[in-house]
């Protein structure tokens, strides 16, 4: 707001520079919307040299289709003059001298002189944000239609890929149980790794259309009462002979008060599995216990699950990455075992959909304790 000792003759004649070198082309204009003053930026923008704006209608500036709206939104600022943007939510254009049209936003303000009270707009050009902003709408929609695809894909690719694998497994297995027939050494020993690759490929597509899931927003969980006990024991089943194989000590135990949870049931199977399927993968001498209790978590009655071994533990430096997608902490070269390196970050990612938190301590050479606290009630 000028000072009001000030007339707007007196502006006009001084040329102030904070009006005169704006960086926005600045128009001022009275009660009747004849332009009184322009800065230089004004004759840039439009094309007019000031002495051809001055004491015309500021519609002169505006494409004729908006005309009239402007006339009564020009008196009822009047009624109001107070700073504040023109037309908000609307798209606004600018016209030039030689009739081409651009888009502008406008900032108005009250300028109170001696002579009354004017009102000043500064007008700036966003033709170069509006076509950024064109450019990140038709980016988002080739995304949007992207992710479609690829949601069509991955749902078709759920099915195709592990019907055969699943049937792969299915009769694997029943060869490997001698039903249809004896067999011989070497037979028994090949049909083994096929089994064995086969799960380890189930494996591999399963964590990929899981993490695809749940980067779109589009895993869905079913919360119901899930008595957990029922799952470590599934858990403990499944990998019991993987433990043995190595030699190591695999025990689990529930207390009473950490039995049953509300949460989703495969999505606790699934978070138990992968972090004691590691634990197993990782010791070479010792042993895994899984051990679950009822506990006090944020103010709330909750379960805590620890996956705890006598493994290799981890490194202080590679602690901070251990969590994220794709991350396999050991080199190419030198790693004992294959996967995505995405279990963790699956793991991690389904804790927090369910409520919960993932944490985890480690001595490095002395093994490491994962713990997995999930709220009783959702």
């Amino acid at each position: 707001m000028c000072d009001q000792a000030l007339s707007l003759s007196d502006i006009a004649g001084s040329r102030l520079p904070l009006i005169e070198h704006a960086p926005a082309a600045t128009v001022i204009v009275d009660a009747e919307g004849r332009i009184q003053l322009v800065n230089a930026q004004t004759e840039h923008l439009f094309g007019y040299y000031r002495e051809e704006l001055i004491g015309k209608p500021v519609e002169l500036l505006i494409p004729a289709r908006y005309h009239s709206r402007h006339v009564g939104e020009r008196r009822s600022y009047y009624t109001d003059p107070r700073v504040r943007p023109m037309g908000v939510g609307l798209e606004l254009y600018g016209l030039r001298k030689n009739g081409s049209e651009f888009p502008v936003e406008i900032s108005l303000s009250p300028v109170v002189t001696r002579d009354g009270t004017f009102v000043a707009s500064a007008i700036r050009d966003v033709t170069e944000r509006k076509a950024f902003e064109r450019q990140l709408q038709e980016l988002n929609a080739e995304l949007e239609t992207a992710n479609r695809a690829k949601d069509d894909f991955l749902a078709s690719m759920s099915h195709e890929l592990r019907t055969p694998l699943n049937a792969i497994i299915g009769f694997t297995g029943t060869l490997l149980m001698k039903l249809p027939g004896p067999l011989n050494d070497e037979q028994e020993r090949q049909l083994g790794i096929v089994q064995s690759s086969a799960r380890h490929l189930l494996s591999l597509i399963n964590d990929i259309l899981d993490l695809a899931k749940i980067e779109s927003g589009k895993m869905e969980l079913h919360f119901e009462t899930v008595p957990v006990k029922e799952v470590v024991k599934d858990v403990a089943a499944s990998l019991a002979a993987l433990a043995s194989e190595k030699g190591l000590e695999f025990t689990s135990s529930v207390s009473e008060d950490g039995e049953s949870a509300v949460t989703d049931r495969r999505a606790l199977r699934q978070i138990l599995l992968n972090l004691t399927n590691n634990a197993i993968k990782y010791t070479e001498n010792g042993s895994v216990r899984v051990d679950v209790r009822g506990i006090t978590w944020n103010d709330r009655p909750a379960i805590v699950v620890r996956v705890i071994d006598t493994g290799v533990g981890i490194r202080p430096e590679d602690r901070q990455r251990l969590f994220e997608a794709f991350e396999q902490l050991e080199p190419l070269h030198t790693r004992r075992s294959e996967g995505t390196g995405l279990g963790l970050y699956l793991c991690r990612n389904l804790a927090t959909r369910l409520g919960g938190a993932l944490k985890m301590t480690s001595e490095y050479g002395s093994g490491s304790t994962f713990t997995l606290f999930l709220p009783k009630v959702h």
